[in-house]
Parts: structure tokens; sequence; C-alpha cells
């Protein structure tokens, strides 16, 4: 049994009376040790304890929800708040499930009353319960799926590419250099993308591009985050034993679609962290980014044309293994994706589980 909300519910007279017709108080049991358990992205299970008296006149459940950043108090103001969930009196635990409210890796708050629904439609209600705090999950690999599904839907053909390639300030290469034994090392990922992405302040890596313009086949001279770029041949990070996986589609309310890929090693830090969380894809068939080997034994690469690919490498890279040179074209600061905020309303690249 699943609660509902009471968005659409039209309770009549005082629905929240808590005295009988005679005037005297309702002794309905007061939820007492509420637990939460089974939580997802959009979903968690809720039980609680009860004293035995006036037990069997429950007839509902009012269950209030509130995202944690709300300081208002857990209370009913009027009839129709969307966040308050009436629920018939099942057995527990009662699973909350698919509500248009909840959200990934968001902090809510709920509390708890029983109720009695009365001869004339209006409740009795009890007392509330303490409020609990949780945190609802990030996207699972079920949900991920549904991304990396629509994301194929625009991938566009396939173009070649031979070199991977990282633009940054002056001073993050004279660092790396000389702070880093000539090493660009991996840093926590931002929370740009989708809000229920596993990866978001979680994984480690360096963002690689790989994205080449149409009629030249090269990286473009232009880039958001810095004159500098470092070029490493392909086959340096992307081989038959690296694990490539699925990470993110979003779009930041412009028509430019983005999808994170992330390289790893087989058997590293990165590699473990992604096996239990990502969708991984096959590295010679997949709709984004490809390596196959030629008879010969050589590598070629392709990406995907119609999506400006992000790729995560979870592991360090020397420096030495590319070159580091200055950029011809602009630095465009608006096409930046650092802590980029998904458009919510786009329907190419949202699921139906919240931001």
């Amino acid at each position: 049994m699943h609660a509902t909300a009471c968005r659409n519910c039209c309770f009549h007279g005082s629905i929240y009376s808590s005295k009988s017709q005679d005037g005297s108080m309702e002794e309905l049991p007061v939820p007492q040790n509420i637990k939460i358990s089974n939580i997802t992205c959009d979903s968690f299970k809720i039980c609680w304890d009860m004293e035995a008296r006036s037990k069997e006149r429950i007839t509902h459940y009012f269950i209030d929800l509130n995202k944690k950043e709300n300081k208002n108090s857990n209370k009913f103001k009027h009839k129709d708040v969307p966040t308050k969930l009436v629920a018939k009196a099942v057995p527990l635990p009662m699973t909350v499930r698919g509500h248009w409210f909840l959200s990934p890796r968001t902090e809510y708050t709920v509390a708890v009353q029983t109720a009695s629904k009365q001869t004339d439609g209006d409740y009795a209600v009890s007392e509330w319960s303490e409020i609990i705090e949780f945190c609802t999950a990030d996207y699972s690999t079920v949900h991920l799926n549904q991304l990396l599904e629509k994301a194929e839907v625009i991938a566009g053909r396939m173009l070649r590419f031979s070199v991977f390639y990282r633009n940054q300030h002056k001073e993050y290469f004279d660092h790396a250099r000389e702070e880093q034994e000539n090493r660009m090392l991996p840093s926590v990922k931002d929370n740009s993308g989708s809000h229920g992405s596993p990866i978001s302040g979680k994984l480690e890596g360096i963002f690689f591009s790989c994205n080449t313009e149409f009629n030249t086949g090269k990286p473009p001279q232009d880039s958001p985050y810095g004159r500098l770029r470092f070029e490493v041949q392909a086959d340096a990070l992307f081989n038959p034993d690296t694990n490539l996986y699925f990470g993110d589609f979003y779009c930041m309310y412009t028509a430019y679609h983005y999808v994170i890929l992330v390289l790893a090693p087989k058997g590293s830090t990165g590699d473990d962290f992604c096996k239990q969380r990502l969708p991984a894809l096959d590295i010679g068939n997949n709709r984004f980014l490809t390596c196959k080997q030629n008879e010969d034994g050589s590598l070629v690469f392709h990406h995907a044309q119609d999506v400006i690919l992000e790729v995560i490498y979870t592991e360090p890279v020397d420096l030495a293994l590319g070159t580091v040179e200055e950029i011809s074209g602009h630095q465009l600061m608006s096409l930046s994706t650092v802590n980029a905020k998904k458009d919510p309303s786009c329907k190419t690249c949202n699921i139906s589980v919240g931001r």
C-alpha cells in the first residue's frame, strides 16, 4: 500500500478536529519511534510503534513531509497542502513511493499523526509524532539506464578522433609540475548535471574532452576553461585495459546536451566505485565513445557527434604523456559547466523521478 498525496482531496468541516462530537478529547495513540528504511531516490518505507489504546479506531495516517530547508513547523495549515500525505491505515511498514515531492539526494523531515474518520466526514487526530530527518538516495542503475536510453536517442553518428584534451590556466599546470611531480591529480567531481547523479561530490577524476569539429576533425580552438591545453593520444587513457561507464545526461537551459562518461583502468579504485553504481558500456560498441582494434593491432577511436562528451579519467595523468600548448581561439566562459544546474523542464534529458 502506498501513501497518496492529499493535493486533490476535498475534506469538509473541521478535518483536523481532535475532539469527538460530545467535546471530549479523543485518545488516539501518537506514533512513537518512527523508523525510515529502504530509502531510494524517490521512495522510502516508514513504520512506528503505537500504544494499544483506541488503536482499533484508527482509519488513516497523516504524514507531513517537508524538505529540510523549509523552516515552517510540521503542522497542517489548511486542508490542501500537497506535501501532506493521507494514507489508509494499513499494516506497517508502509511505502511512500513516486510522490511528486520526492527528489534524489534531498534532505527531508517527516512527522505522523493517527486519524479516525468520523460519520460526518470529519477526522479526529492524535498529536503529531516527533520529527524525523532522512535523506533520499542517488539515482540507482535502473534510473541511470533510463537516462542512458534517452541519451542514445540523440547521440548522432560517430566521428573519428585521436586525442583527449584538457584546458586549464597556466597556474594549474605550474602547480602540477612543481607540487604534484609533473602530474595532474584526480579531484572530486562538482555538482554539475543531474541532482541524483551518484558521481557528483563523490567520484574522483580528471575531466577531459574529445569532441572534434566536423569540418576539421580536430579539437575546437575555443574553450571555457583556460587558454592552455594538454593533449594526449587517446590510447594512453582509453584502451582494452580500460572500463567505460555512463555517468550522466543533462543540459543547461540551452540546445546543447552533455553526456558524462567515466574511463577507469580495470581494477583501479575508480573502477571499483563505478562497478557498484554506474551502467557499464562496451568499449567497442556503444553510442558515445568507442575504442576498436584493427587487424594490425592498432586502435581506432570514435565519439558521438551530437552530444558534448565530458570524460572523467579516474587516475593521475603524467604531463610527460602529452603536450601543453596555448589555443588560438577564445575563452568562452559562458560554456563552462562547472557546478552547472540541469534544466528540470527539458523533456529530452529528464526522467520521472525528480531532478
